[in-house]
Order: C-alpha cells, then sequence, then structure tokens
C-alpha cells in the first residue's frame, strides 16, 4: 500500500519541467494516509493563525494546514511536529501514522504526531499569490519562526490539547531533506523549544555549485551505465570546447532534440536521466525508468556490456533511441521541445504563473535567494556524468525568468551567511539525531558528506544506512533493508532514553 503510494508521487511527478534542477528537489517520499480503519480520522484537516510577518504581527495572520494523530497518546507523552517542506502536504498525511518514523515514535513513547505545511506551499499562503513581493516573505528564518509560534501558541484538538505547549510537554521537531535541515536550523536558531530532534537526509549545509549531488549516483549506478554517460558527456563537452556547432546539432538530433535552440538546455535535459535517481527506494525494482535506461544502453542483443560499457558510438545510439521512443513523451508529453526543455523563453506560463499552489515556483524563490544547490557539472579532473557546460549561472538566469520584479541581473543566493547563521556541516545540537543514506544525491550536503568525517556521538547520533533519499523515514523500509532497520532501531532507542530525561519547566 505505501509502495504504490510512492510509485504513484513519482510518475506525477513527471510533467513537465524546463528547469532541470527542479526535477531534483530535496523532497520527502510521499507517504499518504493508509487505506485501513482508524481510530481517528486523521485525513481531517485543522488550520492554525499563523503570522503573515514574525517580524511585523500587525500584519494579521493567515491560515496554515495541518494534520494530526494522537490515536497512541497518552497524558505525558510527546508532541512530534513536522513539516513536509517545500510541497503540498496533502499527500503526505501518512507521516503521521505509524507508517513513518514519526508514528514509531508516537506508538512507542504514546506520542501525537502533528504535520504542518510550510509557507507558500500547498494551501497554506499569506496571500494569494506568488509573486515576488508576495515571496518575499518566504525565508529560512520566516518558515523557523512559523514551527517555534505553532508549538507555543496552537491550542491542539485532541483533549488536554491546551495544555501541552512546550515546557508543559516534550516536543520532538522531525524533517527530511529540506524539512530536515530545517529541523537542524530551527534547533540551532530557537534552542530550548524542542526537546529533540530528528532529521533525514538533512541538506544542512547549503552549496551554490552543488555537482557533488551527482557523485552518489555515479558511485551506485551500474557501472557500464555510468561508463557510457560519461563518453557520451566528455563528448558534448569536447565538441562545445572546440566550437564544433555542427557535431553538437548531429548530437541533439540523435536524442530528437535537433530543434532544442540552446546547447546548455541540452546539456540540461541529458541531466533528466539521472535525476530519475531520487524518486529510487530499495524496494523499487528494474522496471524504474532509471533502470529502464540503463538497460537500454547495456543491453545489447540480450547481452549486457562489462563495466567499460558499449562506447561511445553505441551509446549515443543507444541513448538517443530512449529519448526517441520512451523518454520524450514520458516528460515532455504533447508539448513541443522548446516549451518542455528550452528555459530562454521568459513569456512563457512555466516562468509568469503566479498562482497559489506552485511549489516548483515556491521552493526556486529559496533556490535563488539563500539555498543554491544547483546541480551542474563539476570540475575539470573529476569524473561527469553532467556536462561541465552546466555551471550555476544556467540557474541563475532562470531566476530572472521567473522573477523579474526581484531581479534584474542574475542573483548568487546566499549560501554562505545561511551556514553562518543556522551552522550547516558545523551543527553540533544536543539530542538531535542524523539519519543518511549511502545512495542518496543529497548526501554531499548532510552531515555524512564524505570527508567531513563528523563523529558519531551519544549526544548528536549521526547514522548512516544504505538506502535512497529519507528512506528511514519510510518505517516499511527497515523491513526491506537490515541498515535502514538499524538506523530506525536507533533513533527509537535515543528518543526513549531523551524524553525519560525531560522535566517539565512550568
Amino acid at each position: 500500500m505505501w509502495t504504490i503510494a510512492l510509485l504513484l508521487f513519482a510518475a506525477a511527478a513527471r510533467a513537465a519541467i524546463p528547469n532541470a534542477m527542479l526535477r531534483g528537489m530535496p523532497s520527502l517520499p510521499n507517504l499518504s494516509a493508509p487505506e485501513r480503519p482508524h481510530s481517528l480520522p486523521i485525513n481531517t484537516v485543522y488550520y492554525f493563525d499563523q503570522l503573515i510577518d514574525h517580524n511585523d504581527p500587525g500584519l494579521g495572520t493567515f491560515q496554515q494546514r495541518y494534520w494530526m494523530n494522537w490515536e497512541f497518546y497518552e497524558p505525558g507523552g510527546p508532541i512530534i511536529l513536522m513539516t513536509p517542506g517545500e510541497v503540498d502536504a496533502y499527500v503526505y498525511q501518512g507521516y503521521v501514522t505509524n507508517g513513518s518514523i514519526n508514528g514509531l515514535i508516537a506508538q512507542q513513547q504514546k506520542g501525537a504526531a502533528i504535520l504542518i505545511e510550510h509557507r507558500f506551499f500547498g494551501s497554506s499562503n499569506p496571500y494569494d499569490n506568488l509573486t515576488s513581493q508576495s515571496l518575499a516573505l518566504l525565508t529560512i528564518e520566516q518558515a523557523i519562526d512559523d514551527l517555534v509560534y505553532f508549538a507555543t501558541m496552537a491550542d491542539l484538538p485532541m483533549a488536554g490539547g491546551d495544555a501541552v505547549k512546550p515546557g508543559q510537554a516534550p516536543w520532538i521537531l522531525i524533517g527530511g531533506s529540506y524539512s530536515g535541515a530545517l529541523t537542524s536550523w530551527t534547533m540551532v536558531n530557537k534552542p530550548g523549544i524542542f526537546w529533540a530532534g530528528y532529521a533525514s537526509s538533512a541538506v544542512v549545509e547549503t552549496i551554490t555549485d552543488y555537482y557533488s549531488y551527482f557523485t552518489p549516483i555515479r558511485e551506485y549506478m551500474p557501472q557500464n551505465c555510468s561508463s557510457d554517460v560519461e563518453a557520451v558527456i566528455a563528448y558534448l563537452d569536447w565538441m562545445y570546447a572546440v566550437n564544433d556547432t555542427a557535431g553538437i546539432r548531429i548530437l541533439k538530433e540523435a536524442f530528437g532534440l535537433g530543434d532544442l535552440t540552446h546547447v546548455d538546455d541540452f546539456a540540461s535535459a541529458l541531466q533528466f536521466n539521472l535525476f530519475d535517481w531520487q524518486s529510487l527506494q530499495l524496494y523499487v525494482g528494474p522496471g524504474a525508468i532509471f533502470f529502464e535506461f540503463c538497460d537500454a544502453l547495456e543491453v545489447k542483443d540480450g547481452v549486457n556490456a562489462g563495466p567499460e560499457g558499449w562506447g561511445l558510438e553505441n551509446a549515443i545510439y543507444s541513448w538517443g533511441n530512449f529519448w526517441n521512443t520512451t523518454y520524450y513523451n514520458y516528460v515532455c508529453e504533447d508539448k513541443d521541445v522548446e516549451t518542455c526543455l528550452g528555459t530562454y523563453n521568459a513569456s512563457e506560463s512555466y516562468w509568469t504563473n503566479t498562482t497559489v499552489n506552485n511549489a516548483n515556483r515556491s521552493w526556486f524563490w529559496m533556490v535563488c535567494n539563500q539555498v543554491g544547490f544547483y546541480q551542474v557539472g563539476p570540475p575539470k579532473g573529476q569524473p561527469a556524468i553532467v556536462s561541465r557546460i552546466l555551471q550555476p549561472i544556467y540557474d541563475e538566469r532562470q531566476c530572472v525568468n521567473m522573477f523579474p520584479q526581484a531581479f534584474s541581473y542574475p542573483p548568487e543566493p546566499t549560501t554562505a551567511e545561511t551556514n553562518i547563521m543556522y551552522a550547516g556541516w558545523d551543527v553540533y545540537i544536543p539530542r538531535l539525531f542524523f539519519a543518511n543514506g549511502l545512495r542518496d544525491p543529497w548526501r554531499e550536503a548532510t552531515v555524512s558528506a564524505d570527508g567531513l568525517f563528523k563523529l558519531n556521538t551519544t549526544v548528536m547520533p549521526i547514522y548512516e544506512g544504505d538506502g535512497f533519499h529519507a528512506s528511514d523515514m519510510v518505517a516499511e523500509n527497515g523491513n526491506d533493508d537490515p541498515s535502514i532497520a538499524a538506523v530506525q532501531e536507533a533513533a527509537l532507542m535515543y528518543m526513549k532514553e531523551w524524553l525519560a530525561e525531560w522535566e517539565p519547566s512550568v
């Protein structure tokens, strides 16, 4: 049941997105409410009067959606709060059940679980549009203050819910991916509100040129597939370096993308196959689109290529044929190539649509301003499965496309300031549990990044399983892999110990 919900979400997320990096947003696995009898109506939507601007309370409030499950709650138990981050929260209601790590903690500790929608996502909007003027209030600091204000002011809908504020009851903040980073940043920025935290695949270190997104993909994808992808990318980059426009045109035509005007848009389109890695989980088998892609490159006449692949000529033909026969329709549906994959026509509705519940637009605002994470080609001398044609300026130019009222020239996100303010990799907070996955493309922005060597301590545990992105947050993934089960068991152990230490302060 959970698996089906996750796969349906992955398929639905494939609508044409000309900005390739938004296909690799640091988002949680979808987890819808289970289709089973339940003692509580966990799909009931509640509303909290959240401040529009925490720096100017006089502007009033907006309705912030949340969901809650108190089936396991007993007085004295913890209140477990999570935002799913940069998404419409409606399809994440399963995170208040014991199908998630949140619900497992609630079940063990006799707590209640809450899912609250992030400002400017879904139906939780301070204003009725997503113009640059409105989005000025979409910042990390405002998001942190939302969580704190909810915890300290909300009267929860369960019996006794008006007497479980921090100090009266222990609160646990949970998040995964961006919302995992938000968990860490909140506990750094507003200490003393949340007694404990759980941060999965938490991208705590904001990075402008995040070429390392592709490192775990290259390491863990089939080696023959990565070899052939590297060959095609090296060929494209060589032609670009020597200004072989005729050769580039022939290569684009091999993929059925001859009408795509700009070479950087073509290089970006080739990333799409790699972004499919992020939708993988341990239970996903060879039918996943990512593995279809690799099979198309590496299986010839029923024979698998060796680790070196079949070579450049076959890779161009096979990869191009996969785009022509399968992948273009999968990505673009009935759109023409320039509308689907081009990024230079700023009059397209993709850039100009300011209606609410547009997660791509809201997240891109945060990307352009504070977090970066531009998934680009690596420095010279490193293996490349993504073209070095793609540099941060490619995405920064698109910030002007989408937000011309805010940016008259390509902006550089303030990642250094973000890391200084919220500690980034330098985080050291008692009772904050970090969980990461070896196969996660966001691993290099977490506290488990290669070369960081951050210590796993009993004060701030850091566990790493053999999973993908935020795999540990879905309970059933522990059934599929013992390393993820070990992460979940450790988290439950620490939460039990930490909650035993809590004492009321009011």
